[in-house]
């Protein structure tokens, strides 16, 4: 009798982009809401503050895909260099190759014998694959993707951004703090709950830790802000 087919969906494969998008949005709502806020604290009009939330947001959404880039590229660079150099061991001392692979396995639980016949295996089939997996630690899943990374991070960080400028814009003067500093922490709220279930994690833990910070970060910028108003 055939085995039945046991069907299961992981979220591993969700990492890469998903880091990004959040990582994103979550700064983009963060950091321009603090800044509308730190701006409205030191008593300057409406002009100067939506101009201030918009320089914010371009200046940030560039920022973000750079350093996106940047970043992720430095690691795609390294993991590169790594296939690079094990491909050369391999070409030049396949059978110390063959040894090492089979020693890895034998410490994750297999009997030598064992994990010299699976060596054997894997290397027939593609060597490199074997010990990029086994040796370094990289997968498929986990490969650096720099333009994704960028894209996703601007878009995100675009999309966070225009809500508290939106909520500056449509709120009456003398009520711009608190409408962004509300609408800011309902963004932050949502967008720790989509995280985390995109991410197979509690909706409350990821709700609580970005609202946690958010609050401390507008509270410190709003501070700031009141006291070079007052100063100015």
């Amino acid at each position: 009798m055939a085995p039945s087919a046991h069907a299961e969906s992981h979220l591993v494969h969700r990492i890469g982009w998903l880091r990004a998008a959040v990582l994103g949005a979550n700064d983009g709502i963060l950091s321009v809401a603090s800044v509308i806020v730190g701006v409205a604290a030191a008593s300057t009009g409406r002009g100067d503050i939506l101009l201030a939330g918009g320089a914010a947001l371009a200046a940030g959404a560039m920022s973000m895909a750079a350093g996106e880039y940047v970043s992720v590229s430095s690691q795609s660079d390294t993991e590169a260099a790594d296939l690079a150099r094990e491909k050369r061991e391999l070409e030049v001392n396949p059978q110390a190759e063959l040894d090492e692979l089979a020693a890895i396995y034998v410490e994750r639980g297999l009997d030598p014998d064992l994990a010299m016949k699976v060596a054997v295996q894997f290397t027939a089939k593609d060597a490199l694959a074997a010990h990029a997996r086994d040796e370094l630690g990289l997968t498929e899943t986990g490969e650096a993707r720099p333009v994704e990374a960028a894209i996703t991070s601007a878009l995100t960080f675009s999309v966070g951004a225009a809500a508290p400028v939106i909520a500056a814009l449509l709120a009456p003067e003398q009520m711009i703090i608190p409408t962004v500093s509300v609408a800011t922490i309902f963004f932050l709220i949502i967008l720790g709950a989509l995280g985390a279930r995109t991410g197979g994690a509690p909706l409350w833990k990821g709700a609580l830790r970005v609202t946690f910070w958010g609050i401390l970060a507008m509270a410190v910028t709003a501070g700031i802000g009141h006291l070079v108003g007052r100063a100015v």
